[in-house]
């Protein structure tokens, strides 16, 4: 199989601890050099996936397994049988829906204590629909004993890594390709676990995110302060279990609610969301932003954001259109 692997920087040729809390490959390696359980595996991504650094200093704990991703995940099953405590790497479509029965019977139906680590999620990639993942989110969410992290950028990439370690059992951790330049200077951010992050506080619309839709979020958010609309912005970094008590509490104090994704809005945050209003007595305005129903070209990611809708802009479109 042919993959198109290009331009990605190795995270072990950066030096500055502010840059090691927030490349993944770094944090991976810290957490590793804290609990020895940790290995590594991997199926032919090393540099996409930012294991490189570990590779080179724990040849003993990183194991390459080729590009045969459903044999990994049955190693993995059966090193954490052993003990150990695997994180597995690949692209998200080829980590999740390429491997999905194996995932289903030798990780989450033994509750296998293996970490599924998958890269380049929704859209984010120009290398196609063979590459996009719109529906990793779904396929894990429907499979018992499975947790799913998203952070919210490379500020929460620490916080998640040390909460995927600290969880005893099988999570699904979707993360964004590394970025060759971000804010050394912003704070990090915790991640406790099954519980959202409250990043703006406002009282007519809530909207509700995860991962790279974090920022287009905040910027909504500007927007519709511009006219005179006032957005609460929360961070829902586990999607799995989902903070339900956050979701009904801002059902209860504003207007509207909006859940924002880079994945289908069938399945995913939204979906999740939408249950457990469905199941509530909230009578809140709700609409989703995510991919519709659709497979998408390949581009550039502010490309395709626009394109399909996903960006501030459309965002805050939604918005007024719910509160009107």
């Amino acid at each position: 199989m042919n993959r198109t692997v290009g331009g990605f920087t190795d995270p072990g040729l950066h030096g500055s601890e502010a840059l090691g809390a927030r490349s993944y490959g770094k944090a991976l390696f810290a957490s590793a050099c804290e609990d020895e359980r940790i290995v590594c595996l991997g199926a032919d991504l090393t540099q996409p996936t930012e294991t490189a650094l570990f590779r080179d200093q724990m040849p003993q704990r990183f194991f390459s397994l080729g590009i045969q991703e459903a044999n990994m995940i049955g190693v993995a099953a059966g090193m954490a049988r052993c003990g150990d405590m695997p994180f597995v790497h690949s692209f998200c479509v080829f980590v999740t829906r390429r491997v999905y029965d194996q995932v289903a019977m030798q990780v989450a139906y033994p509750r296998a204590n293996v970490k599924i680590v998958g890269f380049i999620p929704g859209l984010t990639t120009s290398l196609g629909v063979s590459h996009q993942a719109i529906d990793d989110i779904a396929l894990m969410r429907a499979l018992p004993n499975m947790t799913i992290i998203e952070p919210a950028g490379p500020a929460q990439i620490q916080a998640a890594v040390r909460a995927t370690a600290a969880h005893p059992g099988p999570v699904y951790l979707r993360m964004p390709m590394a970025s060759a330049a971000f804010d050394e200077s912003t704070p990090l951010m915790p991640l406790d676990m099954g519980q959202g992050q409250l990043l703006a506080t406002g009282t007519d619309i809530a909207i509700l995110t995860s991962g790279t839709m974090v920022e287009q979020a905040l910027r909504a958010r500007s927007i519709l302060a511009d006219k005179g609309i006032s957005a609460t912005v929360a961070n829902i970094h586990t999607i799995k279990p989902l903070d339900q008590d956050l979701v009904e509490r801002l059902a209860r104090t504003h207007r509207a609610m909006i859940t924002a994704e880079n994945h289908s809005t069938i399945g995913g945050l939204g979906a999740a969301v939408a249950e457990r209003l469905a199941l509530g007595p909230s009578s809140i305005q709700f609409g989703m932003i995510g991919v519709q129903d659709v497979f998408a070209e390949g581009g550039s990611k502010e490309y395709l954001m626009h394109k399909y809708e996903l960006d501030a802009p459309a965002i805050v479109a939604k918005a007024l259109s719910l509160m009107s």
